[in-house]
């Protein structure tokens, strides 16, 4: 790619980011609720206090001034102090940052295992038992509401059969020192075997829960895209050399039908990322998504605005990634 494409990707996300931070900012002002009402809850303070503590968090300024303020300090990567946290928002983000990025990755593994296998399944052997229950199950992962599904899960796997973890990231005694923020690394640094395996306990479900509708898209891309592969001439040619089956599909078919799938996937890692606030809040799972909602009904301003910022960067990034991954696989595209 030429630093000319670059640059102009770069400009094209100026427009998006100006766009999301006005949107934003308009529906929390007008979101009903004052910020300094529920911080001071039901406690007693005089309209002095108030009008001071209003003017520490800069709301005694019009709205056109504060989202210009905003603005200001959010090109210099300054975001304000959390209301709720009395610290910088740059801060509270990065500590619930990696909790939400270790879920989203465990969650596309999920869906990469499941997806490319079944795919390729219900593709070799269309119209069969197998593709029909495939397509079904497809249509389903869909359809099904997050949450819903999340909680059927705890219901399963957690009341009835007490297998698996209601909600957290670990148990309270298999504490392990911080190093890098995701629970699977800091626990093999810290030779803890145990304190991994549970690690991994508690993200079996809530993985499942927002890998699921990941899965049932990329398995219906693959499913096409592998029927489409396997009628092209040249899987036609080397099946009459009298290459064996499996090297057709898996040497030639495979490798071809793979490249929407991947860039589909690179697409759908940002619908991770924002799909998670359900997901986070019905297993209780520390991250970005669930700060974000709670923000919401703290009428944190600052923290909401700065967060979906970083979701809107992270998808037009993800975005940019899949077209270059595309060109990567299919050198005949051009950006």
């Amino acid at each position: 790619m030429s630093f000319g494409k670059l640059l102009e990707r770069i400009i094209q996300l100026i427009p998006v980011l100006l766009g999301v931070s006005l949107i934003v900012f308009v529906m929390l002002a007008l979101t009903p609720g004052d910020p300094v009402q529920i911080m001071v809850g039901e406690q007693s303070i005089t309209p002095e206090q108030e009008a001071e503590l209003r003017r520490d968090l800069g709301l005694d300024k019009p709205m056109v001034e504060r989202f210009f303020i905003f603005l200001g300090n959010a090109a210099q990567f300054d975001f304000g102090q959390s209301y709720y946290h009395g610290r910088p928002v740059s801060a509270v983000i990065a500590e619930r940052l990696p909790a939400t990025i270790e879920l989203s990755l465990v969650a596309l593994i999920v869906a990469l295992v499941t997806a490319i296998p079944l795919g390729v399944l219900a593709a070799i052997r269309k119209n069969s038992v197998l593709d029909r229950l495939a397509t079904v199950g497809s249509l389903l992962g869909v359809s099904l509401p997050g949450f819903w599904f999340g909680i059927l899960l705890i219901m399963l796997f957690s009341v009835h059969l007490q297998i698996l973890p209601v909600s957290g990231r670990i148990g309270y005694a298999s504490e392990v020192p911080t190093v890098s923020g995701f629970l699977l690394i800091d626990t093999l640094l810290a030779g803890d075997v145990r304190a991994f395996g549970e690690a991994l306990r508690y993200l079996i479900l809530p993985a499942i829960t927002l890998g699921l509708p990941m899965t049932a898209i990329l398995m219906r891309v693959t499913r096409t895209s592998m029927l489409e592969v396997m009628r092209q001439d040249y899987i036609t040619f080397a099946e009459a050399k009298g290459l064996p089956r499996r090297r057709v599909l898996f040497r030639h078919a495979l490798k071809n039908a793979l490249i929407p799938t991947v860039s589909v996937a690179a697409i759908e890692m940002g619908s991770l990322l924002g799909g998670n606030m359900i997901v986070e809040t019905v297993f209780g799972w520390p991250g970005l998504g669930r700060l974000v909602v709670e923000s919401i009904f703290l009428r944190n301003y600052p923290l909401v605005q700065a967060a979906v910022l970083l979701y809107a960067v992270t998808y037009v990034l993800l975005n940019f990634i899949a077209d270059i991954l595309y060109t990567v696989l299919n050198p005949r595209v051009k950006l």
